[in-house]
């Protein structure tokens, strides 16, 4: 059988809309905890937030993963009858049983996406990095045909933490979209390579019957710096190199990003301890490899756990692609995908011929032109959730929802939720 490099072959991104400053939000809670201005404002310092998505009310992390994948599939549309294998990647299912991916196929079929039926569907859980783990689930299993077949892994989830608290102000919401195919045309990944490190540990983790995550903020910072070490040092052994070599060759490096500066710091760490590159010079390391551009969105978007990896994947491609335009080809890439609780994974990979064709397709722009500064109580009421169907009913109705989006039309009175397509 003839060997295929095997990888993402194009990607979309889709975000609530509805947003909210964390300027907005820290005066609420000041106003009514005046004891908690301190430590909010320090955490603002510290994360590097400056805003927050959420879902409307008619959205949940399945449709937001429709969506994303129902405009990639748009684009796309030649390679819709050749994918086997629908894989979603989150921590914030919305069934105990069903995965979201079959959630997912029944609303692309319901607006018109032809999906075959004769695929497979399956959900990943290993917090953040369960979008990681599909897409290398439906590699491997690409990789054991010589048939013309594709994948599709969507990474989505909505953060929620206790509210009020210093981790409130890294809610996000979002999902990602990624078409996964033999001879990428997009991003080639070298999963033989692959470096992992996984350990028992409770730094995050979120309680059967509860809507919030639980966080240990220090301890979950110590825990992704050790494991990327462990996974890194493990991927150097298997490509046989040495780890100031392997970081020397690296032209980007993509990070899962809880918050900008924790992913910032982080590689600061890695690059420090294996070089000889420290202040300025380490600064003007990072900067020649555009890592910042990476992490901006995560500052107005928020943390999207399984989905943040590939949100800064995007921004930084089309940051090096509007720097080196068609040379963007055949530079390497360092991707560095978290799961708390925990795992790492460290995959090296190849920016692959038809990038920058891709890449001229997408409008990262859109993401921010189309959110807005929502009212401080539809903030609040989105707190309140998970929501019954009465008080659904309330919300919104289906004259709300805009044309072209995905939406939960109802939950049945045994739980099951329902899920339309808005045509007009």
């Amino acid at each position: 059988m003839e060997h295929y490099p095997i990888g993402i072959g194009d990607l979309q991104i889709s975000i609530p809309p509805p947003r909210i400053t964390l300027e907005s939000m820290i005066e609420h809670r000041i106003r009514e905890f005046p004891e908690l201005e301190r430590r909010l404002r320090r955490s603002v310092d510290k994360t590097g937030q400056a805003a927050v998505r959420f879902p409307e009310p008619w959205q949940d992390s399945a449709t937001i993963a429709a969506q994303a994948s129902y405009e990639l599939l748009l684009r796309n549309a030649t390679a819709v009858p050749s994918i086997r294998y629908l894989g979603a990647g989150t921590e914030t299912t919305v069934d105990q049983s069903k995965p979201m991916a079959a959630y997912v196929e029944g609303m692309l079929q319901s607006a018109g996406i032809d999906i075959p039926e004769r695929m497979m569907t399956f959900q990943a859980q290993h917090a953040c990095a369960g979008g990681t783990i599909a897409l290398m689930g439906i590699a491997g299993l690409l990789s054991m045909t010589d048939r013309d077949e594709r994948g599709l892994v969507v990474s989505s989830d909505i953060a929620r933490y206790d509210a009020p608290s210093t981790a409130e102000i890294t809610q996000g919401a979002g999902a990602v979209s990624l078409l996964v195919e033999k001879n990428p045309r997009l991003l080639e990944i070298d999963f033989a390579s692959a470096g992992y490190c996984s350990r028992d540990v409770d730094d995050f983790f979120r309680p059967n019957g509860s809507v919030v995550a639980k966080v240990k903020g220090g301890y979950s910072m110590q825990c992704y710096n050790e494991s990327l070490d462990v996974a890194f040092h493990d991927h150097c052994e298997r490509v046989g190199k040495a780890p100031d070599e392997a970081i020397a060759s690296t032209d980007m490096f993509v990070f899962h990003v809880p918050f900008k500066l924790m992913a910032l710091g982080a590689l600061q760490r890695l690059v420090s301890h294996h070089t000889a590159l420290h202040g300025a010079d380490l600064d003007r390391f990072l900067s020649e490899r555009g890592f910042e551009a990476s992490l901006e969105p995560n500052t107005l978007v928020g943390n999207i756990y399984t989905a943040s990896t590939f949100l800064a994947l995007a921004f930084l491609l089309r940051e090096r692609y509007d720097r080196f335009g068609d040379d963007i080809v055949g530079k390497s890439m360092l991707m560095a995908s978290y799961g708390s609780g925990n795992t790492m994974i460290v995959l090296s990979c190849r920016i692959a011929e038809g990038a920058p064709q891709v890449i001229r397709s997408w409008d990262l722009d859109r993401i921010f032109q189309t959110g807005y500064d929502a009212p401080l109580g539809q903030y609040l009421t989105w707190l309140e959730a998970p929501h019954s169907a009465t008080r659904l009913d309330e919300l919104y109705t289906a004259n709300d929802v805009p044309k072209g989006t995905f939406y939960l039309s109802g939950i049945r009175e045994d739980g099951y939720r329902l899920y339309a397509f808005q045509r007009s």
